[in-house]
């Protein structure tokens, strides 16, 4: 398939349409000047829960250094990567956008370090998972509009964020992919029971854009900061074929280029081979659809943007290559051992007295059951930044990790 054929098409008609969508949940006039889709973009940059993700940690703690990637940076190169990747196949870019922006919203202090902490805390009481707090985030606890809680995102957004890594429930109606033999998280049972989202189909091509260009972002960046962290060496990327075959061909083009440059020219090239991909192989599938339209999408039982055979198998290399050495890290465990801890600690604080809550969570709080109660806990702890984490567990506590 010729990629440059796709670059620049007219909207195709399996795109998501901001004029025939499933509207919101809380019906709202049309703006004069901008589509749905891009209210939800707007709506989402202008939240207080986007703001904070300047300081939480996607691998290294904010104090670490100012050039390794935040929370923040990474959403925003998922949500430039998803744009482009929209734009060549003819989809809506501001609904892709949208889902890139929002899919990270729930994300606690931490990383997944944070996110394992809180899920052991809640283990009596739903658990805690990052995607649903998303959602509950988007439609609970953003409080910005007189009408509403939450952003009253439309259907397509909240879709994209649920399900852009594929049905959540399948046929039989159990729950499916990362959530199979469990049971789904009480946040997106509580909203499908007033918003149905179905569940059991795929989200919008526009989602699972957003989905892949996670992917991609995630390998490119953390391959840029685990090298500036010292982590591993350039050498080292011969571990997976894809890099090993980029760094090659880096190597061969520049002799002699310093390891600074080096490192950015594999690193955009890992971007650009990845998305030229996608686009080639989702641009195949998209052609091989029986129906062509939006609901065809969600009803293809398969993903239908999606990296090829042989590039997926080498995406996993490079997955497989930055867990050995870099999420599996021993200085990186114990750094996140201890972020655990602090999260733990807070936790336990909060739910032995509630008067160490903050003023107005603690009055909020103490009217609840229990489950509530601690649902709500952890509501306030996944809003934290790092640096706030660390001051409130400095505040209720004699000693506190310095995660270095």
């Amino acid at each position: 398939m010729d990629v440059t054929a796709w670059i620049l098409r007219p909207r195709a008609p399996y795109a998501a349409d901001p004029t025939r969508g499933r509207g919101r949940l809380i019906p709202e006039p049309a703006s004069p000047t901008r589509t749905d889709f891009q209210r939800d973009r707007d709506r989402v940059l202008h939240s207080s829960a986007f703001r904070r993700l300047k300081h939480k940690t996607q691998v290294f703690v904010y104090h670490e250094g100012d050039h390794y990637r935040t929370r923040l940076t990474h959403t925003l190169e998922v949500a430039q990567i998803a744009r482009s990747i929209a734009r060549a196949l003819g989809l809506d870019e501001d609904l892709a956008e949208t889902v890139a922006l929002s899919h990270d919203l729930g994300h606690t202090p931490f990383g997944h370090a944070g996110e394992r902490a809180l899920d052991a805390c809640m283990a009596g009481f739903g658990g805690f998972d990052h995607n649903a707090q998303s959602l509950r985030v988007l439609t609970r606890l953003e409080r910005r509009y007189a009408d509403y809680d939450g952003l009253n995102l439309t259907f397509e957004s909240l879709e994209g964020v649920v399900k852009h890594n594929g049905p959540l429930l399948g046929l039989d109606g159990e729950a499916a992919g990362s959530y199979a033999g469990k049971t789904l998280p009480v946040a997106i049972l509580e909203y499908g029971a007033r918003h149905d989202l179905g569940l059991h189909t795929h989200a919008s091509a526009e989602a699972q854009a957003a989905a892949i260009a996670d992917d991609i972002a995630y390998d490119a960046h953390d391959v840029d900061d685990g090298l500036r962290a010292g982590l591993f060496a350039l050498d080292d990327l011969a571990e997976a074929p894809l890099l090993a075959d980029i760094l090659s061909e880096v190597r061969a083009r520049h002799p002699g280029l310093d390891e600074a440059r080096t490192v950015h020219e594999v690193v955009r090239r890992v971007i650009t081979r990845l998305v030229e991909d996608a686009i080639a192989e989702s641009a195949r599938r998209l052609e091989a659809l029986a129906r062509v339209s939006v609901d065809a999408v969600r009803d293809a039982g398969h993903a239908v943007v999606a990296f090829s055979p042989a590039m997926t198998q080498a995406e996993r290399e490079v997955k497989r290559f930055l867990t050995r050495r870099m999420y599996r890290h021993p200085w990186v465990d114990g750094v996140m051992a201890d972020a655990r801890r602090v999260l733990d600690d807070l936790f336990g604080a909060y739910a032995a007295d509630l008067a160490a809550l903050p003023g107005e969570w603690a009055r909020e709080v103490s009217s609840l059951d229990a489950p509530r109660r601690m649902r709500a806990i952890a509501d306030f702890i996944a809003g934290m930044t790092d640096r706030y984490a660390l001051d409130e567990h400095r505040r209720l506590f004699d000693a506190t990790p310095d995660l270095r």
